[in-house]
């Protein structure tokens, strides 16, 4: 009877438990396991959508026309070259600032404000404020022009665009990674520093031999979500070159490109999710290397 009892109970527990996940686990498998599931479904055929969705099975063919993508491979090349100079510059940048802040400097709560509003600003506006500066007779041309500097056309010169969407964004997510670091910052022992300036050591020795080593973990998490954000470059390159991906498809990104295909060609909603599905995998290898490379463990 104890044994049956106590039977009885655990399976009410279980029962009573299950009841309140349903409502997570409804919305789990209706918007996120039932719709990967349709991508992978999608990725392995061609769909046509006009006249009634028709599919018509292809296999594996999505993903190997990749290779004889021609933009697809600019694209790629366009996101990788992004990707590795974007994530070092604002983590680089992030930390000093971080650093800046943290050294006790008059005013230092007015600074923080200030440099953490690009944060609070919306994508969209944030690009077009920058446009309206990359112009030919922008404010950035008219500060290049008082140094005399060479101009540019920011925005319709193929050698030059991608490079202005890479400054725009070094500037507006540097100071979201910098309240990150700045928090991190006050976890490190003051004794620490008291001790290298006991043993000479200049401010820049401090922050090389102690401030940068004691932040490899958060400086793991700032590049993984640095790796995941610039993958996904999307709004800034669709706004500046209204689209297309041009001039000359300099600003074209992978993400770009799975929108042109899935919403502006007829036919490839299937070749989309296959380029969408691989750009998944490739930011998935890009994560697990950095933290492989990284030490996790804290020197303190």
């Amino acid at each position: 009877m104890k044994k049956s009892s106590l039977s009885k109970r655990g399976w009410r527990e279980a029962g009573q438990g299950y009841a309140f996940l349903a409502p997570a686990l409804v919305i789990l498998g209706l918007f996120v396991i039932a719709p990967i599931l349709y991508s992978i479904f999608l990725s392995l055929h061609k769909v046509e959508l006009i006249g009634g969705a028709a599919y018509e099975f292809r296999g594996l063919d999505n993903y190997l026309k990749v290779t004889f993508d021609d933009r697809a491979i600019i694209a790629l090349k366009n996101t990788a070259l992004y990707v590795a100079i974007v994530v070092p510059a604002q983590t680089f940048l992030a930390l000093v600032l971080a650093a800046t802040l943290n050294a006790g400097l008059k005013g230092q709560k007015f600074f923080r404000v200030i440099y953490f509003l690009p944060t609070l600003t919306s994508s969209a506006v944030l690009t077009l404020i920058f446009m309206w500066m990359y112009n030919q007779n922008g404010l950035i041309n008219h500060i290049l022009k008082f140094f005399n500097l060479p101009t540019y056309n920011w925005i319709g010169d193929p050698d030059v665009a991608l490079t202005a969407i890479m400054i725009m964004n070094i500037w507006a997510t540097a100071p979201f990674f910098m309240v990150i670091y700045l928090a991190a910052l006050q976890d490190i022992p003051d004794s620490q520093y008291e001790a290298a300036e006991l043993d000479g050591a200049s401010g820049i020795q401090k922050f090389w031999n102690i401030t940068v080593p004691n932040l490899r973990p958060v400086t793991s998490f700032v590049v993984i979500m640095g790796l995941i954000g610039t993958f996904q470059l999307f709004d800034q390159s669709y706004i500046f070159s209204g689209g297309s991906g041009g001039p000359n498809n300099s600003t074209l990104t992978v993400v770009l490109l799975i929108y042109q295909y899935a919403f502006k060609t007829l036919g490839t909603m299937g070749y989309a999710t296959a380029l969408a599905f691989m750009l998944a995998i490739v930011i998935l290898i890009a994560t697990l290397l950095q933290r492989k490379l990284s030490k996790e463990e804290s020197l303190y």
